[in-house]
């Protein structure tokens, strides 16, 4: 059965929707509410370019579709039918477009659109029970293919976007490093710099001191 369902913006991440009685029958409901917004932020760095895809995690599967630059993902039981969750989210995705697309990019805090939690609780209900007329129809349709859509592991997806992270992050640390020690190898230079030439400046300082004095007194 679903367990979890979030709806997010892919281009930064910001989550704009959660089923608001997710997690109450599912123990760790926060580590997997966590990995969730972990994968969105690596779907806002570009890490994964699968516009669908399934990822296990432990005895669950998050399923995601991505539509409109807006992230649509459940998770679920590993028994529950891969094509019913896909279908499933396909079908928040229509009534969210339809309802809240020309207010997304605008949406500036987080759950900004928690009123349509009501459609995704209503929907959920529909797709409890696999062994209905109406989800065995859509589970025999011929016309919806799951097939092909990637399945992966959590550590695997994760891990890539962290490593990824590591990468730049100590990118920038060598570049800001490496600014840092220009800075200070100027510095230096100017100084050795100064004491070669300080004396000989003093001293043709004093030179031309006593020479203008000479100069006044005669």
């Amino acid at each position: 059965m679903v367990k979890l369902t979030m709806i997010a913006r892919v281009t930064d991440g910001l989550p704009l929707v959660e089923g608001l009685d997710d997690g109450r029958d599912l123990k760790d409901a926060d580590f997997y509410k966590h990995q969730a917004k972990a994968l969105f932020k690596n779907l806002s760095n570009g890490h994964n370019d699968a516009s669908r895809m399934s990822i296990e995690t432990g005895p669950y599967v998050f399923h995601y579709i991505i539509e409109g630059r807006v992230c649509y993902l459940t998770m679920c039981d590993r028994s529950y039918p891969k094509k019913l969750a896909f279908q499933y989210l396909e079908d928040l995705k229509n009534e969210f477009e339809k309802v809240n697309g020309s207010q997304i990019e605008t949406a500036a805090r987080p759950y900004a659109f928690i009123k349509f939690d009501t459609f995704i609780q209503k929907t959920k209900k529909l797709y409890l029970d696999t062994h209905t007329q109406r989800n065995l129809a859509k589970l025999n349709d011929e016309l919806y293919e799951v097939h092909q859509i990637m399945t992966r592991n959590v550590q695997e997806v994760l891990g890539v976007g962290e490593k990824l992270d590591q990468v730049s992050e100590m990118s920038s640390r060598l570049t800001s490093e490496s600014r840092i020690y220009a800075d200070k190898a100027r510095d230096l230079n100017r100084q050795a710099l100064i004491r070669k030439w300080a004396p000989v400046a003093i001293v043709i300082g004093v030179v031309l001191l006593l020479f203008w004095v000479r100069k006044k007194i005669w």
